[in-house]
């Protein structure tokens, strides 16, 4: 081949090797630019949450001091509730039962129904309003043809607890804003739940009844078997690390205390002593005992010893809104008592179960309760006469006042969330913290 060919062979060839040289760095050039651009919205994402989680965190922690500060205010009062439905069973009603309850008893404060009337709840029912305002009685709402989305103009209504709110609450849950966070306070009576404590009683006389109203529970809040099981299981692993007791006396403890002495020159680490030691005797009282022992299953039923995620998934789901689960009625907090005037009715017979006829005095305390609460032990005694023996037995494990309560903080600001648990009891203005959960 001659020389003029061979050159102009490459100057032919040399426009693709260009072009694909070209084309290569083009390649890397975006790759580069994508990795580094991934990069930069990583780390504003992260940027952002880390912003986002200080001005919740700062609001979760505000709120909780301010709630702490006022909760001395705070005077739990039960209710009478003669003409409206008791909570005890809302916890397995599905969304069609719910509403038939609540045109049961014509609840319904002003509402914007499926055919686009008002209703306004009245002593005779369900009233609808007409040109003038006025109330016009009318029962002939057939609920039994509303469709599934009609329910949702009834997402609002709520069925009153012992104190008001709907159960557990105390008082109404608190909303307001703190910086850019929004934060909601909610107060939950905690001695109207099922104390878990009972489960691992090991007292031979009643492990019995306590196994029963245990299964009990279980099964009413929907759990199943293989749940149950699982959770017996992971109770018996809290109980080795620690006991639950129910019966308490005053203890003497032998407590080691370091005796300190002024010494006149510095001695070198070399040298140096461990301090002696000065043995005494100390009598812990019931009440520090009890104390104790409270702080330290909170700490046990709130670690990863207890799946508590399983026992908070929703047993029922629907327009109404409802949040019922098994966890929503264990007490968590090493409680050891049920306040017979704020307990739903599972809780109220896993309670009477240690003295028997548990689903009769359910029932009566339950109808009696949504006139007047129970003023005291004896005032239930008299109440339900027939069922004295029973009630008796069961006096260690009922209140008519409760003391024990939650307060949960919950701030959100951005996509970041904290929240913060506070145990406490409250024994009139006299408020003592038990546990703190941060999350």
């Amino acid at each position: 081949m001659s020389k003029s060919s061979k050159k102009r062979n490459n100057f032919q060839g040399r426009p693709g090797f260009v072009l694909l040289v070209t084309l290569g760095l083009l390649v890397v050039l975006a790759m580069l630019g994508y990795t580094l651009s991934t990069r930069v919205a990583s780390q504003r994402h992260r940027d952002k949450y880390i912003i986002d989680y200080s001005s919740a965190r700062y609001g979760c922690d505000s709120a909780v001091k301010y709630a702490l500060a006022t909760l001395e205010e705070i005077d739990p009062q039960l209710i009478s509730r003669p003409n409206e439905p008791d909570f005890s069973d809302l916890f397995y009603l599905t969304p069609v039962e719910y509403q038939k309850l609540l045109e049961q008893w014509g609840l319904g404060s002003e509402l914007t129904m499926f055919d686009g009337k008002k209703r306004s709840r009245g002593k005779a029912g369900i009233g609808e309003f007409d040109e003038f305002g006025n109330i016009d009685n009318f029962n002939n709402v057939d609920f039994n043809e509303m469709e599934m989305d009609d329910f949702e103009s009834y997402g609002s209504v709520e069925i009153s607890g012992p104190y008001g709110p709907a159960w557990p609450f105390v008082t109404e849950p608190v909303e307001f804003e703190i910086g850019s966070a929004k934060v909601r306070i909610e107060v939950e009576d905690e001695n109207a739940k099922y104390p878990l404590g009972w489960a691992m009683l090991d007292d031979a006389d009643i492990k019995r009844e306590a196994e029963a109203g245990f299964e009990s529970f279980c099964e009413m809040t929907g759990l199943t078997a293989e749940q149950i099981d699982l959770l017996k299981l992971e109770l018996q692993e809290i109980g080795k690390i620690r006991p639950f007791a129910l019966d308490f006396q005053p203890i003497t403890r032998t407590v080691k205390t370091a005796v300190t002495t002024r010494t006149t020159s510095v001695t070198s680490r070399s040298t140096s002593k461990a301090p002696p030691m000065r043995v005494s005797r100390k009598t812990v009282a019931v009440p520090d005992q009890i104390s104790e022992q409270t702080t330290h299953f909170a700490k046990l039923f709130h670690s990863s010893l207890i799946d508590t995620e399983a026992l908070a998934r929703p047993i029922i789901t629907g327009p109404d809104k409802r949040n019922e689960s098994a966890m929503k009625y264990m007490g968590l907090w090493g409680t050891m008592k049920v306040n017979i005037n704020t307990a739903p009715r599972h809780v109220l017979e896993a309670a009477f179960i240690f003295g028997g006829n548990q689903v009769e005095i359910a029932e009566e305390i339950i109808q009696r309760r949504r006139i007047e609460p129970f003023s005291d032990f004896q005032a239930l005694k008299t109440d339900l006469f027939r069922y004295s023996d029973s009630i008796d037995k069961c006096e260690k494990y009922i209140t008519t006042v409760s003391r024990f309560f939650t307060i949960k903080v919950t701030a959100v600001s951005g996509v970041a969330k904290a929240s913060s648990v506070i145990a406490i009891t409250k024994d009139g203005e006299k408020v003592k913290r038990i546990a703190v959960i941060n999350g």
